[in-house]
């Protein structure tokens, strides 16, 4: 998958230095990744959530973090749209973003 923008993630983790690890860590799964459905993305990430408008949440860092995605299966491109805490998942339209 062709993951857009990785600059997105770093600059999280530069804030937030104990999600580094977790973050590349979900990076290096994803960029290898040659997901054709959501199912795909469930079997492998089970706490994933599919929240509609082609739109995932992971839980990272043992559920201290959100990660959004939007996913365009047909294109291999996955585009970060949120990364961030709990609370500020809350404040966010997670299907829209």
């Amino acid at each position: 998958m062709r993951i857009i923008a990785k600059r997105t993630l770093k600059e999280f983790w530069e804030n937030h230095p104990d999600a580094e690890e977790a973050l590349k860590a979900w990076y290096d799964e994803a960029i290898k990744a040659n997901w054709k459905t959501f199912n795909e993305i469930k079997a492998e990430y089970r706490t994933a959530s599919i929240l509609g408008n082609d739109r995932v949440v992971f839980n990272i860092k043992g559920n201290h973090y959100r990660l959004i995605i939007l996913i365009l299966f047909a294109k291999s491109k996955i585009f970060i749209r949120f990364v961030g805490t709990h609370a500020e998942y809350d404040r966010v339209d997670s299907k829209n973003i």
